[in-house]
């Protein structure tokens, strides 16, 4: 970490301990500004999905953060991953590559490591959230949930695809958030098939029902997907979200009774739609977006992770690059980011067809090439695809 008195707007206000707030907290300590974390869960949260970095641009992140090799030694380690029927057959599998990129880890693996390489660096206050915020000339008075108001010179939205910063800062978030055609639950469970770094993908017209291994296999993963339009229930009510799943999938076949009957005991919970976010400018004023909350590509894409630590890096970069500059700064981070996010959010786009395909034909169709994929002389084109367009930015040299 740098001391740099010559810098403006040192004191940041960042929303958000998933991923991108303390990546963000990291490199603007490391250029000298002082980063607050503030996260409304009480802890960190564990489990969760895995999460895949792909291509030079996540993995020099990660090199130059100098955590890629504590996020090798958490990977998941995942092989191919099949498809079966009903009966639990397997009838075509993918390579690893198309699932899990060139390194994949946990999303609670990937949030305890960045919190271990940024406690020290950074102010984290748990168990709290912004409820408001009023931009001066001088700065941003906010205010707490639970601790007294202070006032930062720059406030970030990293807290994901439900910002409170962003609807503060701009609005409903009716006006931003783009749902793609599905939702998706994912929890914690038994690995009752005894799954060895692999994992099963069972689809029906407009349902997907997966289980993988984690944690060296001693647990695993429920991941269910279905096709809807808008549904309206209430985000904090996990057991009307428990019941909605339930029934999306009842008389779903395969592994689906069993482990919607483990979810009542699991340990963690999920659920949400698939959706992106759009927005014309990611600042205004003081306050910025970061990550899902300015830019979600959807999980669909496989992108989202990724592209956070890069923009947390662009960000961080271009502020200390413009002395702190507010204004230059964010325009740089927009100038820098704006088509890489674009290429992102374009690889999510229709993907759910392919995924969570909704009529007869379509779900024997998909199957049916999937079967043939590996034989095929582009087996390695999704892969190959996802690669290019996660390598798609030029990452400046900001300083050591």
């Amino acid at each position: 970490m740098t001391t740099a008195p010559w810098l403006k707007n040192k004191n940041i206000l960042i929303s958000g301990a998933g991923v991108a707030g303390p990546a963000l907290a990291y490199w603007l300590s490391h250029h000298g500004f002082t980063p607050t974390v503030v996260e409304r869960a009480p802890a960190l949260r564990d489990g969760g999905y895995a999460v895949d970095f792909r291509g030079q641009a996540h993995l020099t992140v990660l090199r130059r953060m100098g955590i890629l090799d504590d996020v090798q030694r958490a990977q998941t380690g995942m092989g191919a991953m099949s498809y079966v029927n009903g009966a639990g057959r397997k009838i075509a599998s993918m390579p690893a590559d198309v699932f899990s990129g060139d390194v994949e880890i946990l999303r609670g693996d990937l949030a305890r490591i960045l919190h271990e390489a940024t406690q020290d660096r950074a102010e984290y206050v748990f168990d709290d959230s912004i409820t408001s915020m009023t931009d001066g000339p001088g700065g941003v008075q906010v205010t707490f949930e639970r601790a007294a108001p202070r006032e930062f010179d720059l406030v970030v939205g990293a807290d994901g695809l439900h910002s409170k910063v962003r609807t503060l800062a701009f609005g409903p978030e009716s006006r931003y958030v783009r749902e793609l055609g599905l939702y998706c639950a994912i929890f914690t469970t038994a690995n009752h098939l005894e799954l060895d770094h692999t994992g099963l993908i069972y689809n029906t017209p407009g349902r997907l029902v997966s289980m993988y291994s984690a944690r060296h296999n001693t647990e695993a993963r429920a991941l269910f997907y279905f096709a809807s339009p808008p549904l309206s229930y209430d985000r904090h009510d996990i057991g009307q979200q428990k019941k909605i799943l339930a029934e999306a999938f009842a008389g779903i076949g395969w592994e689906a009774p069993r482990l919607l009957e483990a979810m009542a005991d699991a340990p963690d919970f999920y659920f949400d739609s698939t959706s992106q976010v759009r927005l014309d400018r990611w600042s205004r004023g003081r306050t910025v977006l970061l990550g899902d909350a300015g830019y979600c590509a959807s999980p669909l894409s496989g992108m989202g992770t990724g592209q956070a630590m890069v923009g947390a890096y662009v960000l961080a970069g271009e502020l200390a690059a413009a002395g702190g500059d507010h204004r230059a700064g964010f325009a740089g981070y927009e100038e820098a980011m704006r088509g890489y996010v674009a290429g992102c959010q374009k690889s999510g786009e229709g993907v759910s067809k392919w995924m969570v395909p909704e009529g007869r034909f379509m779900a024997w169709f998909v199957n049916q090439n999937y079967k043939l994929m590996p034989y095929l002389p582009g087996k390695g084109l999704i892969a190959r695809s996802a690669r290019k367009t996660a390598s798609a930015i030029a990452l400046k040299d900001y300083g050591r």
